[in-house]
């Protein structure tokens, strides 16, 4: 079947060059890579889990978050940010 896509200049050129190395037509070359993607499993996309701050109302006083040492001034010896 032939059909018309439209696809960006950069990634043509590499299929090319691909199907080259690979000694075969550009046409064979694009059905196996869609054949392949289509025939892959979906990787599962599981939530992430994202830290939520539930304490205070932002920084202890003193600490300005414009600056490393400042925010490495407010650790303490177990790695807890001092309030």
């Amino acid at each position: 079947m032939r059909t018309t896509l439209a696809i960006n200049d950069a990634i043509l050129d590499r299929a090319k060059q691909r199907a080259r190395e690979q000694g075969v037509t550009l046409g064979s070359y694009v059905e196996e890579a869609l054949r392949v993607r289509l025939i892959a499993p979906e990787p599962p996309h599981e939530p992430v889990d994202l830290p939520v701050f539930s304490r205070g109302n932002g920084l202890a006083p003193g600490i300005d978050p414009l600056s490393n040492r400042s925010m490495y001034d407010a650790l303490d010896e177990d790695g807890q940010l001092s309030a």
